[in-house]
């Protein structure tokens, strides 16, 4: 039995496809400033390809981009599909952080994974990866690069502003006074765990955290989270995609029935 996710978000598109309800292959590829029907096409050819061209029987989206995937057989929030895919990759997990492109948010999940609430920011950039984006722009330094940029600061810089707009021009400042940019890329994370960790602290933050989503990749902005939440914090393998691998589980559910 062949199921799909497909988590459509706002700068990558992820597809995990599954086996009897165990992980096969994952891919993603980011827009790009292609549209993202262009982009999902491309993933789902490389998947299938990768899977030597078996196709699903069912099919779930998530994601921002959900409602536009015209193959899938049902939408699923992301909200629900991060609960499921950070549950079966860490079991025991009870609150999710997520940080992905464009939002940032917080899930509690009870003792068999089942999402009891959560609390979202996607009003503004700040504590998401574009402000991180935007931030990498101003200091010349590869996104990629600053979870191992941030670890060799001797100190992280308060960042007052959390608007993206203003912090990038308070950035901009600090190297006019020939602030390190390790310094000021370790008070960036400090001020983005500042923000997603006050806002998890209307949920109860439960001592098995686990942390998904693109953001999960830079190992700086989890430091920044334990820090700031007094918590280990974990991060699956593969954390971008855990709301495509929560997707699918819901399509081999489905498969199921």
């Amino acid at each position: 039995m062949i199921t799909l996710g497909i988590d459509l978000g706002s700068n990558t598109v992820k597809t995990v496809l599954l086996r009897d309800g165990s992980q096969v292959i994952a891919r993603s590829l980011r827009k790009g400033g292609h549209d993202m029907e262009t982009v999902m096409n491309e993933c789902l050819e490389e998947v299938y390809s990768a899977a030597s061209g078996e196709k699903p029987d069912k099919i779930v989206a998530t994601g921002y981009g959900r409602v536009s995937c015209k193959i899938a057989d049902k939408e699923i929030s992301e909200i629900s599909c991060h609960g499921r895919g950070a549950y079966f990759s860490m079991q025991g997990a009870r609150t999710v952080i997520d940080i992905g492109g464009q939002d940032s948010k917080a899930i509690s999940l009870s003792d068999n994974g089942k999402v009891i609430d959560f609390v979202m920011n996607d009003k503004c950039a700040a504590g998401t990866g574009r402000f991180l984006e935007v931030m990498a722009q101003a200091l010349q330094v590869q996104l990629v690069d600053f979870g191992d940029v941030s670890l060799k600061a001797d100190r992280s810089v308060d960042i007052s502003n959390t608007c993206t707009v203003f912090a990038e021009s308070e950035v901009i400042s600090l190297m006019a006074r020939r602030e390190s940019k390790e310094n000021i890329i370790a008070g960036l994370h400090k001020a983005i765990a500042a923000r997603v960790i006050a806002m998890a602290k209307r949920l109860r933050i439960e001592d098995e955290v686990a942390f998904t989503g693109g953001v999960a990749l830079n190992s700086g902005v989890k430091r920044a989270l334990e820090s700031a939440s007094g918590k280990s914090i974990k991060t699956p393998d593969h954390p971008q995609h855990i709301g495509a691998l929560g997707a699918a589980l819901f399509a081999f559910d489905m498969a199921k029935e």
